[in-house]
């Protein structure tokens, strides 16, 4: 059973290798693939976000004191900002630079921002819970995943319980849309999850 830190950066890990698969889309003038891996890489980004700000920040607040209620303000100011950007996306063309540079901003952003969840959040959340109490919140993790919206909705509130109510009737409306949306085929991602294994980014190397 994998714990906190563990399903945290695997979420990290696919972001970003769903935008290199956009980026390689990119430089070979496909757009129709740049719209599926950019679908992809907005659909995580989205669940992700959502799941740490019912799951995970409320932990830091409740085990960190006064460093954990920082810390968490912070997260979710750096989330708001993202869903914002997230939001404004989806007005644009895929294919068009306007797009282009929204999503290199978005994910320069969230390079910085996960860094700093794996560097300085996860190493003093885990020791203050415990190993298994950081299992069973990865666990909790990954189940609220697969209920909250799969889309960026700026103008909800990012704590419990009032977004985990409306993020809950969002979702499905966001899951109707993803039905009549392209993702990337099966071929694509089985190629993608293959690489995946051999990915291990060090958010500390660039600090």
């Amino acid at each position: 059973m994998s714990t906190l830190f563990q399903s945290i950066k695997e979420d990290h890990e696919e972001m970003y290798e769903y935008h290199d698969q956009y980026k390689r889309a990119r430089e070979r003038g496909d757009v129709d693939a740049q719209a599926r891996w950019a679908r992809q890489l907005t659909w995580e980004i989205a669940r992700h976000a959502v799941g740490e700000e019912i799951v995970v920040y409320p932990l830091m607040e409740k085990h960190l004191g006064d460093k954990g209620r920082e810390l968490a303000d912070h997260d979710r100011r750096e989330h708001q900002s993202v869903k914002e950007r997230l939001y404004k996306l989806e007005s644009l063309q895929p294919g068009s630079e306007e797009y282009d540079q929204l999503i290199t901003v978005v994910m320069d952003s969230l390079h910085h921002h996960n860094d700093d969840e794996e560097i300085k959040d996860l190493p003093l959340l885990e020791p203050a819970i415990g190993e298994q109490a950081s299992k069973e919140a990865a666990q909790s993790f990954k189940k609220t995943k697969k209920l909250v919206p799969t889309r960026a909705h700026p103008s909800i509130p990012n704590k419990p319980p009032f977004e985990t109510l409306l993020g809950l009737l969002e979702a499905p409306i966001d899951k109707l849309k993803d039905w009549f949306a392209a993702f990337p085929t099966e071929g694509e991602m089985k190629e993608a999850k293959e690489e995946l294994k051999h990915r291990d980014h060090d958010a500390a190397a660039g600090r």
